[in-house]
């Protein structure tokens, strides 16, 4: 089986990072995790990568003089390692349009709300202020502006009494961990596409019911 060589970007612990490694440790599983990059040297998550035998690189955006020349060097380590697909996992660097669209429709994001709620940062401390009673993470394509992507999957837990955004957070959490490497299959195998900026999902993606089976 083929499998597709996918990046993941990381910029410290790499939690979801974790769960895609293991995810793809599977046979049939559709991707391949061919490259951990990280902006930052010092990410924990890089030697966790290399302990499970994974190609890793650094590059620190901080030795770029802008923006534009760090993504430049992003592009160019991806190609040479061959990267079909890249996946953001806890990368907290703003991409610049350029970056986003010479991979656009081969780059995903997971982002700690249901979208096209709360973008952007403190989610949790967000959905909390609005009063919502039910919060979640998404997966979706990356597009120029933030967090504003055709969107591939989503899973939603409850708001409890009681609840802080470190409660909140850590209930997140869990399904982030099961959601990415659920969409991240779809993705690579194909039965999640994008068309016309709207993503279609295969009928295997689906139950009788017609829910995601990645929720």
């Amino acid at each position: 089986m083929s499998r597709t060589r996918t990046a993941v970007l990381i910029s410290g612990r790499g939690s979801n990072m974790t769960v895609l490694v293991e995810a793809a440790k599977a046979a049939d599983y559709p991707a391949e995790i061919a490259l951990v990059l990280s902006n930052r040297p010092e990410a924990a998550g890089l030697a966790y990568a290399a302990g499970q035998r994974i190609p890793t690189l650094a590059l620190d955006h901080r030795a770029y003089p802008d923006r534009g020349s760090f993504d430049a060097a992003l592009d160019g380590a991806l190609r040479e390692a061959g990267i079909e697909l890249v996946v953001l996992a806890g990368f907290m660097r703003i991409l610049t349009p350029g970056f986003v669209e010479a991979w656009a429709g081969r780059m995903i994001n997971i982002h700690p709300s249901l979208l096209p709620l709360f973008r952007g940062t403190h989610t949790h401390e967000q959905a909390l202020a609005a009063g919502v009673r039910v919060h979640g993470c998404s997966v979706h394509y990356v597009v120029p502006e933030l967090d504003a992507g055709p969107i591939v999957a989503q899973a939603a837990v409850p708001v409890l009494p009681g609840d802080d955004a470190d409660a909140l957070a850590a209930r997140v959490l869990v399904q982030e961990h099961r959601l990415y490497p659920a969409a991240l299959a779809m993705i690579a195998s194909g039965r999640a596409r994008l068309e016309g900026g709207r993503v279609i999902l295969a009928e295997a993606a689906r139950d009788a019911g017609g829910a995601l089976l990645s929720l």
